[in-house]
Formats: C-alpha cells, structure tokens, sequence
C-alpha cells in the first residue's frame, strides 16, 4: 500500500490549495479515505473523511464550509481543496486509508503528509 501527497505550499490567508493523494497497492474504490492533519501544539486533528462510494462525507467543523474532499475512483486519487484559508490550517496533511467502504472502520495506512503553510 501506498499513500502519496503532494500540493503542499505557502499561500497567504483567504487564499485557496489543493491537495492530492495518490494511491497504489490495493482496490482505491473498496475503501473509505480520510484526510487527517498534524498540527504545531495541538498534535493530530481530523478533518474530512469520504466513503468509497461519495455518499458519505463529514468534515471537522473548522474544515465545513471552507474545505471540499473529493476522490477520483478512476484515477485511485483523493483530493482536498481548501478555501478562505487560516494561518491555524497550518500543518502536516496526511491522507489515509479505511481498512472498508465505511469510515466507520479503523484507518490503516497512511501516507508521508504534505506540509501547508498559512502566513501573511
């Protein structure tokens, strides 16, 4: 199994980045993904989670409204688009593998995280 993020950067607040996280080493469409962050002082924080088949989606509520999680079944990639971003959304994003279709299962595997900073 393999986890790759990438679209790390600087933006300033209110600006936008996308991220991605390729996948490879198992069936992408058979498991839920969850983007998760690690963030300075406050160690590691959820933030949106999507079951293999879209029809379930959360978001941490500092990510509702601002952030869009998405995947590409047919690409074996997940995305994270951020919007109106805070310098609080600092931090290392990981994306990570449900071990089903269901966030309700434990994650499994997760990638090297991507790091997003947020300055002025």
């Amino acid at each position: 199994v393999q986890l790759v993020e990438s679209g790390a950067g600087f933006a300033h607040p209110v600006g936008s980045l996308r991220l991605s996280c390729a996948a490879s080493g198992f069936t992408f469409v058979n498991h839920a993904k969850t983007w998760v962050r690690q963030v300075s002082g406050k160690g590691s924080e959820w933030v949106s989670g999507i079951s293999s088949d879209v029809r379930v989606i959360y978001y941490t509520g500092a990510a509702k409204g601002r952030f869009t999680i998405s995947r590409d079944n047919a690409k074996n990639t997940l995305y994270l688009e951020m919007n109106s971003l805070k310098p609080e959304d600092t931090g290392l994003y990981y994306c990570a593998k449900h071990l089903t279709n269901s966030m309700a299962s434990g994650m499994d595997s997760w990638g090297k995280g991507t790091l997003v900073t947020i300055s002025s």
